[in-house]
């Protein structure tokens, strides 16, 4: 093609995407406005079978018992990206844009290789991000054959990028063209931050390799997730569900890390489902949500112990986690009626926009960080109990170490039908309901949940769909009973909108097995899922080894690798509330799912017949074609008569207990320098003649806010508030702030360094 014609095709291009952006903006996808709660339920406490805070944890003793001695190795990294200016990644809100930072985002990186075949070895990442991504997992491969020769043995069949589903990390970082819409496209620097840290964690955790042991064990947290889709949950049969005492999973699996020479714990793995969504659609801080806080508690924990586990690692993934909500109090209309939202379609009268799930501390206007403290720390007191009772309560892992990773184009694939007759999939399309939102966040304008039939919404969207792609009759047929709103899997133009190919991927270790899910299976579609699997692993007897029976032990996590949005039962998908309106690929998509994993468990045997499936059509990686709308820092100025890092209003002479602190200064854009494995902000305390640092902006308690005061100008604030609780442990005693920030000269020039520090202040 002429250059003419590409510069014309562009323009066309580039034309249809700004018109869609501008929609978009105006007309909004999912998300949460800017609302407040009434107060009409007592705020939830701890359930009293559950741990304190504090640092009380013992490391239980050595425990390898009967298990298979494998090569272990754990490992964590900063991957914390442009914390203002650029889209949180989630809620699908435009008007959502960071301004500051509550929490650092990190990777968890969790190795096991088998002791005999150490080429057989499975890489498991954790990210506090949204989801997993195939451009994200690309660099990383990518970053792994150049770190040299002793990393070539992780690879496209066993590595494993999971997200913990966190709706309150900045976005820009995706490779397909709709989640990156609300986000004005690609942003490399949000990019490498996630890539760049992974590798970091990656090789963390390959140099801390050692031969080691790991148990496995489970238990029940009953009050950190509900089911914000019942109604269509209540549609799978009721036969099904009668095998199961709970609508949504409650179950947290642990895979404890712990090494041979000494008996020391490296980290342990969980998987549990609950939405990543405590933090409310109206937060502009960047946090891991409740999954980043059950980490941090449980690592702080550890690192307190006598001797000093620093290196420990909590991996929190999640689960089956598509219809769980960590909103634990319910949905109810906050229109001042106090009534539940309707039971169907989650509307309060005639609109969805006024039913919001609350979380358990929802009566604190503090944008859902109360809520999603206590939901974190539920989590980790859980895997506190469970992890103090392994000592007796556990299951040594013992057997091969496998993994298969293939592709698989979704858009017209027959499977088998568990009725015994063929279906297909489809090319992937996002139905009416999707545009409802959720409880977690409600949608925009007149679309509701459980819509089947001719939506009645704003008529603009039907003018969207039509100009992007009106669907054809074939792809109505084969999506029914879903309406279509968005035909993305047949929109290429300028580049794909969402996945068509598939990443299917299995890790094996010993007797457990992780099936790795690039969408969010609801509750009822992971558990077939995992069913599926456990039963076809024992009928070809794949986690015996030798004379040893061991059933198989099956934990499902995601979403990994890629997005593919929602993976809802046949039943659910029917309903076409959210999550069935969110299954890009038809009523069957599950069965899909199901049908190929299954159907290629042979590979993790032992000794298989052939090492590896067909790696099947490579998907489009669009990280060097992808738009960016997002300005650049184009230079960072002061004030008249001011510095940077001047204090502009200082701390007050003394704070009690349970107040906050609190210092503004003259600042930078924080995007000059991410600072990754460092910090923005700093609480320190005289201590014995020094100052000694205490908190950094890893703390959830210390909150780093970035103002820009004039465009023009190039001028800005920062504020750093530090919230002192009044129980945890801070001595009494005189302290300070200490801000660090970054300038770009105007002009041009290398990136300075600047530091602030406030007044002394006293905590009484």
């Amino acid at each position: 093609m002429a250059r003419s014609h590409i510069a014309a095709a562009l323009a066309v291009a580039c034309l249809g995407i700004l018109i869609t952006f501008h929609l978009i903006s105006q007309f909004g996808l999912p998300n949460v406005g800017f609302f407040h709660f009434h107060d009409i339920h007592p705020e939830a406490t701890a359930s009293p079978n559950q741990v304190p805070l504090g640092p009380t944890v013992s490391r239980p003793g050595k425990t390898e018992g009967d298990g298979s001695m494998y090569l272990l190795g754990t490992g964590k990294a900063d991957i914390t990206g442009p914390v203002v200016e650029i889209n949180l990644m989630g809620y699908a809100d435009p008007n959502q844009v960071g301004t500051g930072l509550r929490q650092r985002l990190y990777s968890r990186a969790f190795i096991v290789g088998d002791i005999a075949k150490q080429e057989e070895r499975t890489l498991y990442l954790v990210l506090d991000t949204q989801s997993g991504d195939t451009a994200v997992r690309y660099g990383i491969l990518e970053g792994l054959k150049e770190l040299g020769p002793e990393y070539q043995v992780y690879g496209k069949s066993n590595v494993a990028v999971t997200g913990t589903h966190s709706h309150s990390g900045p976005g820009a970082w995706l490779n397909y063209l709709l989640p990156q819409i609300t986000s004005k496209g690609f942003d490399e620097q949000s990019y490498r931050a996630i890539v760049d840290g992974a590798l970091n964690s990656i090789k963390r955790a390959h140099e801390s390799l050692a031969p080691g042991y790991l148990t496995v064990a489970k238990t029940k947290i009953h009050d950190a997730n509900i089911n914000r889709s019942l109604y269509a949950y209540l549609a799978n049969p009721k036969e099904e569900r009668a095998k199961y005492p709970q609508d949504v999973d409650k179950t947290m699996t642990m895979l404890r890390f712990q090494k041979a020479k000494d008996g020391k714990d490296m980290g342990i793995l969980t998987w549990f489902p609950v939405h990543g969504t405590s933090m409310l659609g109206n937060n502009t801080l960047i946090t891991g949500d409740n999954k980043g806080v059950a980490a941090m508690l449980f690592e702080k924990d550890m690192q307190s112990l006598d001797d000093g586990i620093g290196n420990f690692v909590a991996g929190f993934s999640q689960a089956n986690v598509g219809d769980t909500s960590p909103n634990v109090l319910g949905a109810y209309c906050e229109d001042g009626s106090g009534e539940k939202c309707n039971f169907q379609d989650s509307t309060c009268g005639n609109g969805n926009k006024m039913c919001h799930g609350r979380g358990p501390m929802f009566r604190k206007k503090d944008q859902g960080a109360s809520s999603c403290l206590e939901i974190g720390r539920r989590q980790y007191a859980g895997a506190k109990a469970l992890y103090l009772s392994m000592t007796t309560n556990n299951i040594p892992i013992k057997g091969s170490v496998r993994s298969f990773h293939t592709y698989r184009d979704f858009s017209n694939m027959t499977v088998q039908h568990p009725n015994g007759s063929s279906v297909r999939t489809c090319p992937a399309a996002l139905g009416y309901s999707f545009a409802a939102g959720t409880t977690d966040g409600p949608g925009a304008f007149d679309f509701k949940q459980n819509d089947t039939g001719s939506p009645n919404a704003n008529p603009v969207w039907s003018v969207v769909r039509n100009f992007l792609r009106e669907p054809s009759e074939g792809q109505k047929a084969c999506h029914a009973p879903k309406p279509i709103l968005l035909d993305v899997g047949e929109i290429e133009r300028p580049y794909l909108w969402t996945p068509n190919i598939v990443d299917i991927q299995v890790l094996r270790i010993g007797q457990l097995l992780v099936v790795v899910s690039p969408g969010e299976a609801t509750t009822m579609a992971g558990r077939r899922w995992k069913n599926s699997i456990s039963t076809t692993a024992s009928a070809i007897s794949l986690t015996s080894e030798a004379d040893d029976q061991n059933p198989p032990i099956v934990v499902l996590g995601g979403p990994a690798n890629s997005y593919t949005h929602y993976i809802a039962t046949e039943e659910e998908y029917n309903i076409q509330r959210y999550e069935g309106a969110s299954t890009l690929y038809g009523p069957h998509t599950l069965n899909a799912y199901i049908n190929v994993t299954s159907s290629l468990l042979p590979y993790l045997q032992t000794n298989p017949q052939s090492k590896h499936p067909p790696p099947g059509p490579d998907p489009p990686i669009h990280t060097n074609i992808s738009f960016n709308f997002n300005s650049k820092v184009r230079f960072d100025r002061t004030p008249f008569f001011k510095k940077f890092g001047q204090v502009l209003t200082d701390v007050k002479a003394a704070y009690p207990r349970g107040d906050t602190a609190s210092a503004t200064f003259v600042g930078a854009n924080p995007r000059n320098n991410l600072r990754l494995e460092g910090t923005f902000a700093a609480v320190e305390h005289l201590s014995q003649g020094s100052w000694k640092r205490v908190r950094d902006d890893s703390d959830w308690d210390l909150i780093y806010r970035w103002k820009r005061t004039s465009t023009i100008l190039g001028t800005s604030e920062v504020e750093l508030s530090w919230e002192v609780g009044e129980d945890d442990g801070v001595e009494g005693g005189l302290y300070r702030f200490r801000y660090f920030g970054d300038r770009k000269p105007f002009g041009g020039g290398e990136i300075e360094a600047f530091e602030g520090v406030s007044g002394v202040f006293r905590i009484e």
